[in-house]
């Protein structure tokens, strides 16, 4: 029955959502927006975005088996991997399977979570991308890093949100380095990269029927070591000269074009220096640090909303992809707490109250232990704002950020471990 009347009820179109962290918690909003039934998954029974979902399931967004036989008994519309990488193969198999639209096929979608196979397809593409190799042993590589000389990157090439990550200076710390990426990759191999200076960027962006439609170019303002790749904030519009942001949204063009996505989203990370343009990464999906809420604050571009049809197999008009009316400047700041258990969190009212600010999220409830920061997951929430400028939208944003207060306790250091 309808709810609330006396009608029969039509039927909501169902959609499952593999995932309901932070990373998530914009698209839920837009699915709950548009009245789909959503069937959240993920392993947390506390995830922050169970509550946006219609149904919930204590499940890995690994667990492929478990995944499908839920989405069969859900009788699903459609499936999303939003924010998250290995989950967008499997969202991509399920549908596949299923014999339900998805944006990529299995065959892409794989290409697009393993950082290796991404290098080899943008070598033979001749993408624009640091020198990497791949080691499966701390002698490989330290034989790689002999080539490609300190400082260097280490990463597994299967993980993300900087599980496996680490900017190595020299020779003292590149065997921890090393082991940690090996011991985080699921092939039990990692990869030894060039460090690119310059700016890194992002570069969001949604395919249509094979045409490459760049959205936002954002700076990525970067957390210092040990936190090395974790985001502070997105800034929009990049500080760049605007040769340099063509250059940054050609060389993601060509990525997506090389691992042949011709549908749905890209969140390309791109480093722009003395070398030119050069892909570090990209994800076929949407960017977990709320960059399509930034896109579509900076731009009026509904990019989950876009997602979600895509997801569905509803058809998306060109004209969509359009900018409205662009604000002159927006941000995405994150949040970080003192480490401890957190007790209460204060002043979200007041960072509302600040002019230009449109959200302000909160990830952890009382009783979440955070350490020290060191990958994205130890970030606290975020603030978004929007301004007649960047430097306006820097300026709210900050002054949003300032009045959030995470209280925290100290608690045995074993316990943060």
């Amino acid at each position: 029955m309808e709810r609330g009347t006396g009608t029969p009820e039509r039927r909501r179109r169902r959609l499952l959502v593999l995932g309901a962290g932070a990373a998530q918690l914009g698209l839920l909003e837009a699915a709950r927006a548009l009245d789909l039934f959503v069937i959240a998954v993920d392993r947390d029974p506390a995830a922050p975005g169970f509550p946006l979902a219609d149904r919930r399931a204590i499940i890995s967004t690994e667990d492929e088996p478990g995944i499908e036989r839920l989405a069969e008994a859900e009788r699903i519309n459609g499936v999303i991997a939003p924010g998250i990488d290995w989950p967008v193969a499997v969202a991509a198999r399920v549908a596949k399977r299923l014999a339900l639209a998805h944006p990529l096929t299995p065959e892409v979608a794989q290409l697009a979570i393993s950082k290796v196979k991404q290098r080899e397809r943008f070598g033979e593409a001749g993408v624009p991308q640091p020198r990497t190799e791949i080691a499966k042993s701390l002698a490989e590589a330290r034989a790689a890093v002999e080539r490609l000389g300190f400082p260097c990157v280490v990463k597994a090439p299967d993980r993300q949100g900087q599980r496996g990550l680490a900017l190595v200076e020299d020779e003292a710390s590149f065997a921890t380095a090393v082991d940690a990426a090996l011991e985080a990759s699921r092939s039990t191999s990692c990869l030894v990269e060039e460090l690119i200076d310059g700016q890194e960027v992002t570069v969001n962006a949604f395919s249509l029927d094979g045409r490459f439609h760049p959205l936002t170019v954002t700076d990525r303002m970067r957390a210092d070591p040990p936190a090395f790749g974790v985001a502070l904030a997105h800034v929009w519009p990049s500080a760049l000269a605007p040769a340099h942001v063509g250059a940054a949204v050609e060389a993601a063009r060509e990525a997506a074009a090389a691992l042949g996505i011709e549908n749905g989203p890209t969140y390309t990370q791109v480093v722009v220096g003395s070398q030119g343009a050069k892909v570090v990464e990209l994800a076929a999906r949407l960017g977990g640090g709320h960059d399509a809420e930034l896109c579509e604050a900076a731009l009026g571009v509904d990019l989950n909303e876009l997602a979600l049809a895509a997801a569905l197999g509803e058809p998306i008009p060109a004209q969509v992809l359009a900018p409205l009316e662009p604000a002159g400047g927006a941000v995405t700041q994150f949040l970080t707490a003192s480490p401890g258990e957190l007790r209460a969190v204060e002043g979200v009212d007041e960072a509302l109250a600040v002019e230009g600010v449109a959200r302000a999220r909160i990830y952890r409830t009382p009783g979440w232990r955070f350490g020290e920061l060191r990958i994205g997951s130890d970030r606290a929430g975020a603030v978004q704002a929007v301004g007649d400028s960047r430097a306006q939208a820097l300026e709210r944003a900050a002054a949003a950020a300032e009045r959030i207060r995470f209280v925290t306790a100290d608690v045995d250091a074993k316990a943060l471990a």
